[in-house]
């Protein structure tokens, strides 16, 4: 099947890494010089450093070259950031896409709509679109470790078309209809992640990261049910197994993000030396504002957004969060 894939960050690298196996795909990336270098080395020494890329699988910064290559047939993977969703769809507009598929995590910045949101407006409903989602690390896939997605569509059609090429091997990928849950649990496990970073880089414990995890899935279920997601949706692998392996994993960017701002750097500094998108930054922003205007109750990710933008001290968010009165679980 052709693929193509916008987008050589680690996800999108390692992506195509394990799908060149069985399919023909182009992985495209904007800066030329990083492109042509991963072209010749097949290696992508930026983002995914000592890993080797199939020979069959082609590298270029040519975007007409990457679209046209799928221009009968196969399907789009977009494996840009939230931020870079509604540019990269806007520049593929020219082109007839038939099926797109998104990796990234969260809601946009402003607008606080999700991916597929983003998707609609800018493609319309003519295109059969979808969220690949779920716990994987980059570096893992790329090393054919085992790991289950799930592709979330209301097109049956593309989930099989996905189904098909991505299944196999290490990977297994599961099917649903419910998108706004998919994407909700990937979005707000990012914020979490940064909550429990910071609890155990203040040496708090694992008593503490379970009840921030568990007390953070209530979260995730609450916004998800009322933006139209299904609370089972939200207990799977893009909900409760995204959610662990992203506060827990070493592998993680936002848990990496808490981890240093408990030990009082500046969140400038922080994004400077990780080198790599954090979702969850972002992302705890838009889910302040959405929050608040949906009145939904969402502690934890509203004590992370103090501290990444409001000056909060990571040890007086805890305190804050200690501090709540006492409620009945399941509230």
């Amino acid at each position: 099947m052709k693929i193509t894939i916008l987008g050589a960050g680690a996800w999108g690298t390692a992506l195509a890494i394990a799908l060149a196996a069985k399919n023909e795909v182009v992985l495209w990336g904007r800066n030329q010089i990083m492109m042509s270098r991963l072209q010749a080395d097949r290696v992508n020494q930026d983002y995914l450093p000592g890993f080797t890329l199939p020979q069959q699988l082609h590298a270029t910064a040519d975007f007409d070259i990457a679209m046209k290559h799928i221009q009968s047939s196969g399907f789009l993977i977009i494996a840009t950031s939230v931020a870079g969703l509604r540019p990269i769809l806007t520049q593929c507009l020219p082109y007839q896409l038939k099926q797109v598929v998104w990796l990234c995590k969260g809601f946009e910045e402003g607008s606080q709509l999700l991916p597929h949101q983003i998707v609609r407006q800018i493609l319309g409903e003519h295109v059969e679109t979808g969220a690949l989602s779920g716990p994987s690390f980059a570096q893992e896939v790329a090393k054919g470790l085992p790991c289950a997605l799930t592709i979330a569509s209301s097109s049956p059609e593309l989930c099989q078309q996905v189904v098909a090429a991505i299944h196999g091997n290490a990977i297994r990928v599961y099917s649903s209809d419910d998108v706004i849950g998919v994407e909700v649990g990937g979005a707000v496990k990012n914020i979490l992640a940064i909550a429990t970073g910071i609890a155990d880089g203040l040496g708090l414990g694992l008593n503490a990261r379970a009840a921030l995890m568990t007390r953070g899935l209530a979260e995730i279920s609450r916004l998800g049910v009322v933006l139209g997601g299904r609370s089972e949706t939200l207990m799977g692998l893009t909900g409760v197994g995204d959610l662990i392996l992203t506060c827990t994993g070493d592998l993680s960017r936002n848990r990496k993000v808490g981890l240093a701002l408990a030990q009082g750097k500046s969140l400038a500094t922080i994004i400077e030396e990780l080198g790599h998108v954090a979702e969850g930054v972002r992302c705890a922003q838009a889910v302040r504002s959405l929050a608040a205007r949906l009145k939904v109750d969402m502690p934890i990710s509203d004590a992370v957004a103090g501290v990444l933008f409001d000056g909060v001290a990571a040890q007086d968010m805890i305190e804050r969060l200690l501090a709540r009165d006492a409620k009945q679980e399941g509230h």
